[in-house]
């Protein structure tokens, strides 16, 4: 009876060990850290994004191999709007997605196919549909949705610029501020709590069990 009381009683802790994870992992994925690094040292492709790398600001160099539509995107301000967004070539064979801009301002700077250096902030991949996938247009951000349009090994996530240069030369158009951050405890932090009362109520059930016997025993 102890040796299962005691187990019951170990698997609520751990379940709650789980939930305060889960939780700081929240806390910690809503916190910018503005030290600015290469991109290629926190991240690397083909890979699940790090927790230590979502929200960092970064810089990388390449130059733009595709251009597409990302609709029906928010921004920080809560404004719904099209944005452009373009594979970036980085080396000989990895890309990113960066957002650039509106998708309105995409023919201020047509020329896309140069070296260009970027500066911004590395966010995780959308995990929901704006929109269905239809020729030049993603239905989210996220680098899955054009695994079969290019040959590039792949980083996970895609970078919000803050600056585009070309050979020292910023470019000049309006740069999007990233939707607002929220520490919002999902399902799964409640699911884990609720083992918790559920294995620590088993402990209870079978430390009881024998007394119950005794009770209706003849």
């Amino acid at each position: 009876v102890l040796l299962l009381a005691t187990l019951f009683f170990s698997l609520g802790i751990w379940q709650l060990d789980r939930a305060a994870a889960l939780k700081a992992s929240l806390v910690m994925a809503t916190e910018i850290d503005e030290k600015v690094v290469p991109l290629e040292s926190i991240t690397s492709v083909n890979i699940s994004m790090p927790a230590v790398a979502i929200n960092r600001i970064v810089t990388v160099s390449g130059h733009y191999v595709a251009d597409f539509k990302a609709p029906n995107q928010v921004d920080g301000s809560g404004k719904v709007a099209d944005w452009e967004v373009a594979l970036l070539q980085v080396g000989a064979n990895q890309g990113i997605l960066v957002v650039r801009g509106l998708w309105s301002d995409r023919l201020l700077n047509p020329d896309i196919q140069a070296a260009i250096d970027i500066a911004g902030q590395l966010r995780a991949r959308q995990d929901s549909d704006h929109v269905e996938n239809s020729p030049g247009v993603i239905s989210r951000l996220d680098s899955a949705v054009i695994v079969g349009l290019t040959e590039l090994d792949l980083f996970d996530g895609y970078i919000i610029a803050n600056s585009e240069s070309q050979n020292g030369s910023e470019i000049i158009r309006t740069r999007l501020m990233p939707e607002k951050l929220t520490s919002r405890i999902p399902g799964f932090y409640w699911q884990h709590l609720s083992y918790v009362v559920i294995w620590w109520l088993m402990a209870l059930v079978v430390l009881y069990l024998p007394f119950y016997r005794r009770r209706v025993a003849p």
